[in-house]
């Protein structure tokens, strides 16, 4: 009875190691971008697009945030707004003193 449970417990082991196709629709100047991206990491394609999208998935260092990227920190100009801040009050109340 063990020796059946230890094979399919190696069974189930390989079923969760198996790869799985997948079908995406991409402009074709990215994909040939991405595959000289690949090639001059030394990957695949396909390892290349895993990757990426277990970073998305993967919970963060403590947080459950996508991380930036630097471009997008560089963007940051550390004002705080509020939460609940309506961003269209705000422009029609930009407005209506302009053209007072």
């Amino acid at each position: 009875m063990t020796h059946i449970r230890i094979k399919l417990l190696n069974l189930y082991v390989q079923l969760q190691k198996m790869d799985v196709k997948l079908t995406l629709k991409l402009q074709q100047e990215v994909i040939e971008r991405a595959k000289v991206f690949a090639k001059n990491k030394q990957m695949s394609l396909s390892k290349l697009v895993e990757n990426y999208l277990r970073s998305l998935v993967s919970p963060s260092d403590s947080t459950n945030e996508i991380a930036l990227t630097p471009f997008v920190k560089s963007l940051q100009t550390g004002v705080k707004l509020p939460l609940d801040l309506d961003y269209k009050e705000v422009l029609g109340n930009k407005q209506e003193k302009k053209h007072q």
